[in-house]
């Protein structure tokens, strides 16, 4: 089969590889219709992988038809549409029947794509362990793009905004409007907020939040224009999903007493300085973790079938796997509006 293979920083290519092929009973294989590029997959294409490997195959994003299963899977059929999860779980432990993969009681939770332990999805065909638990079948009334950024993205962004303890009434600031970001905008107001601010540098990422309707900031305007709206009281709830040092803290500065801050942003220091007295003398509540998409999916499964939640609508580009390298460049240099870069095999 074809694959993205990443060799190095900024070195993806598009190479055959070994066709992949179940290793248990209990795995399947997925042929890929559609794949796409996360924001945490730049980290290993700039590489800050996390493995020394190369010439492995990357990406946790996809979605395609059941073409294999091994005897021990019960749930699947040839056949079957389904979603792939970016991480996975042993599909036996209370954690992971719970949803909660990344708690894995076995230490058998991965992600596909971080090194060859797991190739990665952004291929033709991809294995699938434990696949009656890793491979979720696309209920009816949500299409496969609509599944594909289930698979991540719009689960993370649920989860962020949940994390944030946004409630009816809140007001809320997303920090980062990538199509996380973007989608947490929206889950936001689908759980009740009454305001929310929307801050990023990129014009063009702050005329898509707007239209979702929110207030929509540069980060150079943000701190005194949340302060004058609130008449200094600032935020009930901030979502921080960027991940750098400066980000997280600016998240700090705009909560008010007793607030709540959720990072979602794959961390990019290995040491935060918290301001553990100021958040202490101001009672806040901080939450730092990733999502579990299982865990997400029986909320967003009836939003995205009753329209709710749309989040089709930030895919900037539907590109051939082949232009992956391509697609990757554009990604990064956010040229050409590029959001949600969906990869369909050749």
């Amino acid at each position: 089969m074809k694959a993205l293979r990443y060799y190095g920083a900024r070195d993806v290519r598009f190479e055959a590889m070994d066709d992949p092929a179940p290793q248990s009973v209990a795995e399947a294989v997925v042929k890929v219709e559609a794949c796409s590029i996360c924001g945490s997959d730049l980290h290993i294409y700039h590489g800050h992988g996390f493995s020394e490997d190369v010439g492995f195959c990357v990406g946790h994003e996809a979605v395609g038809e059941v073409v294999e299963i091994g005897s021990g899977v019960q749930r699947l059929k040839v056949g079957d549409k389904v979603m792939l999860p970016g991480a996975v779980g042993c599909g036996r432990c209370r954690s992971c029947l719970a949803g909660v993969v990344n708690l894995c009681e076995f230490g058998l939770g991965s992600c596909y794509g971080l090194s060859s332990k797991l190739q990665g999805s952004q291929a033709e065909a991809v294995r699938v362990p434990a696949a009656d638990m890793n491979a979720v079948k696309v209920p009816e009334g949500v299409s496969m793009e609509q599944a594909l950024l289930m698979t991540d993205a719009l689960a993370t962004a649920w989860f962020g905004v949940r994390e944030a303890d946004v409630r009816p009434g809140s007001s809320v600031a997303v920090i980062g409007l990538g199509p996380i970001g973007l989608m947490a905008v929206d889950s936001a107001w689908v759980m009740g907020a009454h305001v929310v601010y929307a801050i990023d540098p990129v014009p063009e990422r702050r005329a898509l939040a707007e239209q979702a309707g929110a207030i929509a900031l540069h980060p150079d305007e943000a701190l005194e224009r949340i302060k004058a709206d609130t008449k200094g009281r600032k935020l009930d709830c901030v979502v921080e999903v960027v991940g750098h040092d400066a980000t997280v803290d600016f998240a700090l500065r705009i909560v008010r007493p007793r607030g709540t801050v959720s990072v979602i942003g794959v961390q990019q220091s290995r040491r935060f300085p918290f301001p553990l007295e100021r958040a202490f003398a101001a009672g806040l509540t901080f939450r730092v973790g990733t999502c579990s998409v299982p865990e997400e999916l029986p909320a967003l499964f009836p939003l995205v079938q009753s329209g709710r939640l749309k989040p089709e609508r930030y895919i900037s580009h539907r590109l051939p796997l082949s232009d992956g390298a391509e697609a990757y460049r554009m990604f990064e240099a956010r040229e050409a509006g590029a959001l949600k870069m969906v990869l369909l095999p050749d």
